[in-house]
């Protein structure tokens, strides 16, 4: 019996010799501020010219970035799954900005956008998909700019490929489905 309580303690004195281990500070003398060398700061800049990211730039890198994740109803997290407002108050929840979590009320916030000046970040809403409808149903984010084909990402509910996607509004039943563009950044 000895014995095996001579191997607890050594495996628990192991145990926490590696959980303290990281956590020692290091014992070297700290030179006095008078011996400390100087060093000069240097500053690099970009010179590539490329353009700065901006704040929608940032949304649609996240939101794309949840490319395949599944659909659930009434989802809003990447692991269990988003329905497709779930998926806009994750997103932009990112970044401060509180959306319900109803495209219905979506639709309601934010300022209303020209279809022709919808740009990457812009919410873009949808009706429901029952033929003659014409109340809020469906919801994405804009990730063209304008003057491009309108296209968008979102969490999609359909039999053939669930879950989070990109989809084009021209030529497609989300063009008779569109119902307005709403910016909120």
């Amino acid at each position: 019996m000895r014995y095996v309580w001579l191997m607890f303690g050594i495996c628990m004195t192991l145990l926490l010799a590696l959980w303290a281990w990281p956590r020692l500070s290091p014992t070297a003398p700290v030179p006095a501020s008078g011996d400390l060398p100087r060093v000069r700061a240097v500053v690099y800049r970009a010179t590539t010219g490329a353009a700065p990211v901006t704040r929608p730039d940032s949304v649609v890198r996240f939101a794309l970035r949840q490319l395949g994740k599944p659909y659930c109803y009434a989802g809003t997290t990447p692991q269990g799954g988003f329905d497709c407002s779930g998926f806009l108050t994750y997103v932009y929840n990112q970044f401060g900005v509180e959306l319900p979590h109803s495209s219905a009320m979506q639709y309601k916030i934010g300022q209303p956008v020209a279809r022709q000046q919808a740009r990457k970040g812009d919410l873009i809403i949808f009706t429901g998909t029952a033929q003659g409808s014409s109340t809020p149903g469906h919801a994405g984010i804009v990730i063209s700019e304008p003057g491009q084909p309108l296209r968008f990402v979102h969490s999609s509910s359909s039999r053939r490929d669930p879950g989070v996607k990109i989809s084009q509004v021209d030529g497609t039943d989300y063009e008779r489905r569109f119902l307005g563009v709403r910016r909120v950044l």
